[in-house]
């Protein structure tokens, strides 16, 4: 339920030009943010133009999008043709207008001139797109950010400008949480460099981060090889995770295909062949069920070889690696940044990764660590193609659009 919290106030109060919204984890920023700019808009007298921004239009379509329409629709504010799903802009009754676009894409960056901006995760955002977008805006600039690190803001515009309001939220802000998530994120009291940055929304260092320095990029290169796909198994609980991994230049390239909760076999068995490719999947082994049945469909798929310490030993494999992320995979960026170790009550870090943004990452270094240490002799590997498999004779009507591409973006959620 989107209700009016004490974070939407405390944003909504805010004076100056240049609007810091830092804060801790489900602290109402980007909510409190949004509803401010509704409102403003459809109270206007003379339409104006508001610009809502993020790193990438995944990660903008999957999150901040997201909440303006569920806060529309839940209010009963959405009218259907005033949405342009194309140009992904919502004309109100007023005649103001709010757009949605990414930073990564230099003509909307260097545009047209804007009333109002929203940058949501400025952290992810270099300096100078934020230089160039402000300089066309003209009432005010909305930021947030959760300040898990120093980046150019610290630098550039707190304590540099006098046209800056800085407030910190935290999540007792917002009293819509559910009390299943204040209880979560209590339990981390005794963790405190996480305490500080998520629980208290200052400025720290998240300790125990696993994975560290990859970059991420536009699309996977024409010249990259592609090396097969690392699935991790979820159902109604978890997400089922499935990347594609490539490798160019010494390193490796990871482009998200599915993260989606109730997929059954074949459409993961779908998912796979719609690459056409008989390049091996690695999978979790703990789902031989699932393996033979995704085997039966004519996918060359193995389960992960595991052991004693086969889980930080494969961490660091991959640690090891150039690792490069296609924007677009969203799901994969999200777990990297969350991946940490477990921390004891006296703050040490454990060699045992945290559970609850592992799932892709599984898949991941199922895949990763078997191109670098490729299964042990004698472990049999199916290949369709020479068990007498014919892809196209077992495909249905509807799995064969499915492999066409058509009806199946729904699986990249």
């Amino acid at each position: 339920m989107y209700v009016i919290t004490t974070a939407t106030k405390k944003i909504i109060a805010l004076k100056k030009r240049i609007r810091c919204l830092q804060g801790g984890t489900s602290a109402g920023k980007t909510v409190g943010s949004v509803q401010d700019l509704v409102d403003r808009c459809q109270r206007d007298e003379k339409p104006t133009l508001t610009s809502i921004v993020s790193e990438s239009f995944p990660h903008l379509k999957r999150g901040v999008m997201r909440d303006f329409l569920l806060i529309m629709k839940e209010h009963s504010y959405f009218i259907d043709n005033r949405w342009n799903r194309t140009d992904y802009t919502y004309t109100f009754e007023t005649g103001s207008k709010l757009e949605f676009f990414s930073a990564d894409q230099p003509g909307k960056v260097r545009g047209p001139r804007r009333d109002r901006l929203f940058i949501n995760e400025v952290n992810n955002v270099p300096f100078e797109t934020f230089e160039q977008l402000e300089v066309r805006t003209k009432e005010f600039v909305i930021l947030d950010w959760n300040p898990t690190n120093e980046f150019w803001i610290y630098e550039e515009v707190i304590d540099k400008r006098d046209d800056v309001d800085h407030i910190i939220l935290t999540y007792k802000d917002n009293e819509a949480l559910d009390p299943e998530i204040v209880k979560s994120i209590e339990s981390r009291k005794n963790r405190p460099g996480w305490w500080k940055v998520y629980g208290l929304g200052l400025l720290g260092e998240v300790e125990g981060k696993i994975y560290k320095n990859w970059k991420i990029i536009d699309e996977v290169p024409d010249d990259a090889r592609f090396e097969g796909f690392g699935l991790n198994f979820g159902y109604s609980n978890h997400k089922t995770g499935l990347v594609d991994v490539y490798y160019l230049n010494g390193g490796y390239i990871l482009d998200e295909r599915l993260f989606a909760l109730r997929l059954k076999n074949k459409d993961i068995a779908d998912a796979i062949l719609n690459k056409e490719s008989d390049k091996l999947t690695i999978a979790d082994s703990a789902e031989p069920k699932s393996i033979d049945e995704i085997k039966d469909e004519g996918v060359s798929i193995v389960g992960a070889e595991k052991g004693k310490d086969s889980v930080s030993n494969g961490i660091q494999l991959v640690q090891d690696q150039q690792i490069s992320v296609t924007k677009r995979s969203i799901n994969i960026i999200k777990e990297y940044r969350n991946y940490l170790w477990q921390i004891d009550k006296d703050g040490k870090i454990l060699n045992v990764p945290e559970q609850g943004f592992h799932f892709i990452m599984d898949a991941i270094r199922y895949k990763i660590t078997s191109l670098i240490r490729p299964p042990k002799k004698g472990h049999h590997i199916f290949r369709p193609e020479k068990a007498g498999f014919n892809i196209e004779e077992r495909l249905t009507p509807e799995r064969k659009m499915r492999r066409t591409g058509q009806g199946y973006s729904k699986y990249r959620v």
